[in-house]
């Protein structure tokens, strides 16, 4: 039979497919329990869209896209201010600040697919490639025409089937990398894993934990973090506010949104000091993979009480004792998470301005964009610990 291959945009979960969900095994991030956190609480400068794939009438991938307006943003970050800050923020609100993603920009990883066995990789990523072009029709006739579409996170192994379906238009960029702690086979606790850590890790991690000693650590429920959300969201906001580079805000709603739709997937959890909120981070169960989430702390006391190291300990200690295999940690603070154990995997996109001529010069301007990146990688085990 012939193939006879097509696409669908969607933009409300409402309207998918029946079967969409059968296509959302290999990641929850694909799956309408966590699409319906998008439609509910993404950040007020993106709008989701949701695309099926079909051969004749019969669905054989998914995919999610997103339209992400920077320009509403009024600030990118105000952790550097400097003037290559500031050339980057110009060059960025004037020639790249309104993106369409083939993919989620909330995350890191390929979250951006899934196909059907009976359709190739090279075959459905060509269509998606159509359906990129489809989105970028429909947001020009809506008065929102994008400058760039961005396929995004891919290793290095999934290269190929971007050459096989032809990006040759598209400039082929590497970001930061995804910072990814394996769990090994013989870690069965937390004690497992200090005693694999060399000396200086091992004090380092006893000294995160002795000044934290008097920081309760505590799970919290949907309706706890309803009740404090906007503290949660201002502890959020300090952290989001002192990064580098910031392309969208979370909405106040997202974590209790999450926590409704998610809800034993997606794990919450407040740090207290005299009963008092000063941390959180967040974790959201995807199979046998931990991905860690979006956190927030007041910088005065994580720094007394080293809070985001010991949060770091703390989510490898739940990951080991569930028996997870991978934890997710993304693309910042490269070498604290180095300092734990994580390593990096490079990552790779294919971006296309809307002007040929941008185009042209993207290697410079795509440059110009990316914080500068300084980081000395770890290796905190013993020589002769198990791999």
């Amino acid at each position: 039979m012939k193939n006879t291959f097509s696409h669908i945009l969607f933009n409300r979960i409402q309207d998918l497919p029946s079967n969409w969900d059968d296509f959302a095994t290999h990641t929850i991030f694909l799956s309408t329990n966590y699409l319906k956190v998008l439609e509910e609480s993404a950040p007020e400068n993106m709008n989701c869209f949701y695309i099926g794939i079909y051969n004749a009438e019969n669905l054989v991938g998914i995919a999610i896209a997103q339209y992400l307006d920077g320009s509403a943003m009024q600030s990118f970050g105000n952790r550097d201010r400097c003037i290559k800050t500031a050339s980057r923020n110009f060059t960025f609100k004037n020639f790249a600040s309104r993106n369409l993603f083939i993919g989620n920009n909330m995350l890191t990883g390929q979250n951006a697919f899934s196909f059907s066995p009976t359709i190739s990789l090279e075959n459905g990523l060509l269509e998606l490639k159509k359906a990129s072009y489809s989105l970028e029709q429909q947001l020009q006739k809506q008065g929102r025409k994008a400058h760039l579409t961005s396929f995004k996170d891919f290793t290095n192994q999934e290269l190929s089937l971007f050459e096989a379906a032809d990006f040759s238009s598209f400039y082929q960029f590497q970001i930061q990398p995804n910072m990814i702690l394996e769990i090994k086979d013989n870690w069965h606790s937390m004690d497992d894993y200090v005693f694999d850590l060399n000396k200086k890790y091992r004090d380092q991690y006893k000294r995160a934990r002795k000044k934290a000693i008097d920081v309760e650590k505590r799970k919290l429920s949907l309706e706890e973090i309803i009740a404090s959300e906007s503290f949660i969201y201002e502890l959020y906001l300090h952290v989001a506010e002192s990064a580098p580079f910031n392309t969208f805000l979370l909405r106040k709603n997202h974590f209790s949104s999450l926590k409704r739709h998610l809800d034993h997937d997606f794990l919450f959890y407040g740090y207290f000091l005299n009963g008092v909120l000063i941390g959180f981070n967040t974790l959201i169960k995807n199979g046998d993979t931990m991905d860690t989430y979006f956190l927030g702390y007041d910088d005065k006391i994580q720094r007394e009480k080293m809070l985001y190291l010991n949060m770091l300990y703390d989510m490898i200690g739940y990951s080991i004792k569930k028996k997870f295999k991978t934890i997710i940690f993304g693309r910042t603070a490269l070498e604290i998470k180095s300092s734990v154990g994580a390593i990096p995997e490079d990552t790779f996109g294919y971006i296309k301005h809307s002007n040929p001529l941008v185009q042209w010069q993207m290697p410079r301007i795509f440059n110009s964009l990316q914080p500068s990146l300084s980081w000395q990688p770890r290796n905190p085990f013993k020589t002769n610990a198990p791999e």
